[in-house]
This record gives C-alpha cells, structure tokens and sequence, in this order.
C-alpha cells in the first residue's frame, strides 16, 4: 500500500508537470520542455531510491544534499501544477475580456507559476523544516495531589536520526529542552534510526537523564525494530533511560508512567478494523496495555507513552488521563487528514477526561514541512 501510494504520488506530479508545460509554454519549446521535465523526473526518482537502498554507503550529509535536491524540485513541480490547474478551472468559468492566447503563454507570465512552487519548496525544505517550535498545554486531572500540581513533561517524537537530523541537531535538541527544566522528557519513539549512529545517540540522550528532575523515558516506535532492536535494547539496558515495555514505572508519589512497544501487526496506513491483520493489531494493543498497567494501584494517575495513535482507544476505558503518542509526523503537510492515513493525525484530541496528543515529530519521513513544524511539546499537570 505504501509503495503504491509512493508511486501514484510521483506519477501524479509527472503529470503535473507535462499539463504545465502544455500551458506555459508553445511550439518547440513546449515539445523540448516536455522531454527535459521528464528525463528530470526519472533522474530525481532513481536519486530517491538510489540513495534509500545505498544509504549505509554514502555519508549522510550527501543523502541530505541529494534529498533536498530531489525533494525541492518534485514539490516545486507539484506546487507549479496543482497552480497551472486552478488557472485552467479559474479559465473555464472566467475568460478574461479581450483574451490573448500568445499574453497568457508569454513566458514571463509562465514563470510566475514555477517560481511559486520554488519559493514554497526552498521555504518548507531550508526554514520550516528546520525550525523547532514549542508548544504548551496544560492537562486538567481529576484527583490529582496537590504536590503534582504544575508538574511538568516535556515530549519529543519521530527524531529520526540520520541523514536529516544529525547527533548534532539532537545535542541541541536536549540541550534547548534541558534548559527549560520540565521535570521528565518523555521521548515517543523513532528516535534510533541510523546504525551508525544509535549507539552514540543513546550515550548523548543518557548523559542527559540528570539534567530532568526525574528523569527521562523512553518508549520504542517502528523505526528501532527496523534497525536491529535487540542491540539497541542491549545498548539502553546499560543507561539511565527508563525504557518502557509494556511496563510501568512510578515516578512520584501516585503518578505512574506506562510505555508500551510498538505492534508488529500495525497496519502502515490507517486499520480498517475489518481484516484479520487489523483484528491482530487490536489484540497486540490491548494486551500490551494491560501489560504495560498491571502493576499500578487503581487510584494512581497514569501517562501513557506510546508510537502509535490508537492506543487512545484503549486509553479511555482505562481512564487514563494523558496519551502521549507520534508516529505520523502531523502530515508534515498542513496536518491535514486528506487521505485519511491515520485515525488520528495532528495535535490534541479528548474524550472526556482523557487526553491524547499526536506529536508532529521533530524529523521527517522527507525532507519539507508546510505549516506543521517539527516540535517540542510540553504539558502541565493541573488539578481540575
């Protein structure tokens, strides 16, 4: 499903790119046009699959380069099209009066288009993607102790080290949130995702475990058990991490912190509650939450760290106030719910007293974000 969803993606902004070139421009130009954008296409295509299947060979600063290349020029065809497109409908219903077919396909009219599409790429590729926001919430709690009020968790999410987030940026990451003195970071995963950096990486995040009043922990997202799990866990077993596993661990007084694994029967796009893979996901979440619960007494507070969004199902009849989750990025585009991907996409949702947040991750799955930067968010315990 993903691979196809990749490919018509692709497809659609080749075709994108021929309609453009169709309006924009006539005669020989539109034919050479034509020929160029397409053997561009391919170049930058074979460049995505290329560098994904030779990553472990070619240093990661070049794979960002060639990313970033690759990524700046198929958006800004997109962008360019999907604009072409809206003239075209805007066209039809709206001629203008007199209408000069030679003046709209004047090439310095054209070019309005395909500059667009390359200010909105440069800006979601080199500022917005690069550009950590803070976020703030506070959480009301029914029965909360006084000494928790004002407690706070700061979350990370989706790090995704490696050829766009280095061991560097991650420093500056932890560092920028140390500062801040919430009193746990709760990471949510997808953090571990370059072998030649995980060890590394686990030393810096554990050298940060003091910084926080109480600590830092950890929950495994997709991405660690797709880079060798068993070495990572090894690797964790020996820092102060509170790696969670279907397990719990009391932070103070009746305030408690579950994490759960992620399922290996997780359905790539959103389940559809219907077949037998998405009946075996729900069976592996309930029982890695009641796992992850069975040593906390019944009147404790509990939060929940876990990849996947739809743990909140089995949140709320548990009545867990707060769900920190990731995993989907928010989008990286708008955060919308355009294709549906995922039940729960962006930001915080609630059904009645329990929370559930969706961090938009501080990496990315490629390299450009509109209007859903990469965070760092942080919530604030209060007595309701």
């Amino acid at each position: 499903m993903f691979l196809v969803a990749v490919a018509g993606i692709l497809a659609l902004i080749l075709f994108l790119g021929i309609i453009s070139v169709n309006f924009l421009w006539t005669g020989e130009n539109k034919k050479r046009l034509s020929k160029i954008i397409v053997n561009i296409n391919l170049l930058m295509i074979l460049i995505i699959f290329g560098g994904f299947l030779l990553r472990k060979f070619i240093p990661n600063s070049v794979v960002e380069i060639l990313g970033s290349v690759a990524t700046v020029f198929l958006l800004t065809q997109l962008i360019c099209g999907v604009l072409v497109v809206i003239a075209l409908i805007v066209r039809k219903f709206h001629k203008p009066t007199p209408y000069n077919e030679e003046r709209r396909k004047a090439l310095k009219c054209g070019l309005i288009y395909p500059l667009m599409g390359l200010a909105v790429s440069l800006y979601g590729n080199r500022i917005e993607r690069l550009k950590i926001v803070d976020n703030f919430f506070n959480i009301p709690i029914k029965n909360l102790p006084p000494e928790l009020n004002g407690f706070t968790i700061a979350q990370i999410s989706d790090v995704h080290l490696g050829a766009y987030f280095s061991l560097e940026r991650l420093e500056q990451l932890l560092e920028r949130i140390a500062v801040a003195k919430p009193d746990i970071l709760a990471i949510t995963g997808d953090i571990f995702d370059d072998n030649s950096l995980n060890d590394a990486a686990i030393k810096l995040v554990d050298s940060y475990c003091d910084r926080f009043k109480y600590g830092i922990y950890y929950c495994h997202g997709n991405h660690e058990h797709f880079r060798g799990i068993q070495h990572i866990e090894e690797q964790l077993a020996k820092t102060k991490i509170h790696w969670l596993e279907n397990e719990s661990a009391n932070v103070i007084s009746n305030l408690y912190i579950a994490g759960v694994d992620y399922p290996p029967a997780a359905p790539v796009m959103k389940s559809g509650g219907r077949g037998e893979k998405d009946e075996l996901f729900y069976n592996q979440m309930k029982s890695y939450l009641e796992q992850s619960l069975k040593n906390i007494p019944y009147d404790s507070n509990v939060i929940l760290l876990a990849h996947h969004p739809e743990f909140f199902d089995y949140a709320i009849p548990k009545n867990i106030p707060l769900t920190l989750t990731g995993h989907t990025h928010g989008a990286q585009v708008w955060g919308l719910h355009l294709l549906e991907v995922f039940k729960y996409t962006r930001g915080m949702y609630q059904n009645d007293n329990c929370y559930c947040y969706v961090h938009s991750g501080c990496g990315s799955w490629f390299c450009f974000r509109l209007f859903t930067p990469p965070e760092v968010a942080y919530f604030t315990l209060n007595v309701q």
